[in-house]
């Protein structure tokens, strides 16, 4: 009989993947590649996201790995802004290509065809050769409207000093194939390490939190899932949920820290609700429409407990609910933590 897991037990096996029981002296390319990606619509949540999971991390250091193309920040899963290790790009870009191309002509409704997206990309390729290209002018060549589908045909990076903490719009395009040479992967090597990175990241999970996540349909994920060695458990609802077979099952009763979480960490996104790291009586207080994006967080016993904000040079932090002293003290040593991080010149 498969094993039945709680929301505890799914809970303390994602913080223990995304390296928020305890931070790792590991760099950020391997810890990139552990956790799945880092979404970055907004550059310093790529920064406080790797601090929270880092010891020791210096907010240079991921500049430095930017600029030597270690790390690469793109559009990538869901056509949004993700920061994944080098080795990881070419594999994440092959996996999602087509499956971004059907979203976006399935969802966006504008009279830009097909053929005109091929034709700018050609055009764009070219000047993308001789050197970066900003978005403005983008807009001026071919119109917003063209702009934001063109990266369907054209697999472009965000190109430093860009979408980095000192710069913080990622707004200059660089051409992938000369950013970091293609590897010559297979969308179907491509789609297997997409869900071992999901399974190692997130896990175990339904195969439909592995689409969502992924942008990619529930059949094709369960075409990648059918030959693999899996663990298989059930949910509290008795949905099946798959796993590799070497990754953490913590007791459910671990302690979880105090941690800081960025805006938008993937950890609270919907593919995630398994875990109730976000209770859903305050998901409305973390997402909403009015909101250009999520507000940053903190978990207490490996649930958010609370928001953050930067404001007059330093953290504030909000709780839900009253905390007790003990975990305010914990809750106030962290939010110094990030401030002293923020300061840093």
């Amino acid at each position: 009989m498969e094993r039945t897991l709680t929301w505890r037990d799914l809970n303390r096996a994602l913080l223990a993947r995304q390296c928020l029981l305890a931070r790792v002296p590991a760099g950020p390319p391997a810890v990139l590649e552990r956790m799945a990606g880092l979404q970055a619509q907004y550059a310093p949540s790529m920064y406080i996201g790797l601090w929270t999971r880092i010891e020791g991390f210096e907010r240079e250091s991921l500049t430095r790995l930017l600029e030597a193309r270690e790390v690469v920040q793109a559009t990538l899963l869901r056509a949004t802004i993700h920061l994944v290790s080098r080795a990881d790009f070419w594999p994440f870009v092959v996996a999602v290509r087509d499956a971004r191309r059907e979203w976006y002509h399935r969802v966006i409704r504008n009279n830009v065809g097909p053929e005109e997206l091929a034709r700018a990309a050609e055009g764009l390729r070219e000047l993308l050769r001789q050197r970066p290209v900003r978005r403005t002018e983008i807009d001026q060549m071919y119109g917003a409207e063209v702009r934001g589908g063109v990266g369907m045909y054209l697999d472009m990076v965000r190109v430093p000093p860009s979408g980095t903490w000192a710069r913080r719009r990622a707004d200059l395009f660089g051409l992938a194939e000369d950013w970091v040479p293609p590897t010559g992967v297979t969308v179907a090597e491509a789609r297997e390490l997409l869900v071992r990175r999901y399974l190692g990241g997130f896990g175990p999970a339904h195969r439909s939190e592995i689409a969502d996540w992924a942008g990619l349909s529930v059949a094709d994920v369960a075409k990648v899932l059918a030959p693999m060695e899996l663990r298989r458990f059930r949910d509290e609802r008795g949905r099946e949920l798959v796993d590799l077979p070497d990754q953490p099952l913590p007791d459910p009763d671990t302690p979880a820290p105090v941690r800081f979480l960025p805006t938008y960490d993937a950890t609270l996104l919907a593919h995630a609700r398994r875990t109730l790291i976000l209770p859903e009586e305050h998901r409305t207080k973390v997402f909403h429409v009015r909101m250009p994006q999520s507000i940053g967080t903190f978990l207490v016993d490996g649930q958010v407990a609370g928001t953050w904000s930067w404001r007059d040079g330093a953290v504030a932090w909000e709780p839900f609910a009253p905390l007790p002293a003990r975990v305010r003290r914990q809750v106030a040593a962290e939010a110094g933590a990030l401030t002293a991080f923020h300061a840093t010149s």
